[in-house]
């Protein structure tokens, strides 16, 4: 197999993070679209939509599809952005937090941080 930039270690420990990120992310959603949907049907959509992002991102990172990595990177930070606000803005429609809501501080902002890191690697693989 031909090197190339998320084969190695940092690139590496890039589709991990996701990678865990997908799984919980999916865990959780299912939980609380199973059990929790009527108490806050919005916030639950968006954090099943976000399990999707994940999965759809690791893979697109683990098989080295840059363009469709970039792509999901910048609908995942879009997608932080707009739901961390709308998690402050409308506290109400958000009682359990979501892996995107108040911008992923329930995750040491790394739902913030992830998406920044793996686009500005992406920038480097394609200079590279």
């Amino acid at each position: 197999m031909a090197s190339n930039k998320t084969s190695t270690g940092p690139g590496r420990l890039l589709i991990a993070i996701y990678a865990i990120f997908a799984l919980a992310a999916t865990a959780r959603s299912l939980y609380q679209l199973s059990t929790k949907f009527t108490e806050a049907p919005i916030a639950y959509s968006l954090s099943a939509l976000s399990a999707a992002v994940y999965i759809l991102a690791t893979i697109a990172l683990a098989r080295s599809f840059n363009r469709l990595a970039t792509y999901a990177l910048i609908f995942e930070l879009i997608g932080v952005v707009v739901v961390g606000t709308l998690s402050i803005v409308l506290p109400a429609d958000f009682h359990h937090a979501s892996v995107w809501s108040y911008f992923g501080a329930g995750y040491g902002c790394v739902p913030l941080i992830l998406p920044i890191w793996g686009l500005w690697w992406l920038s480097k693989a394609k200079r590279a």
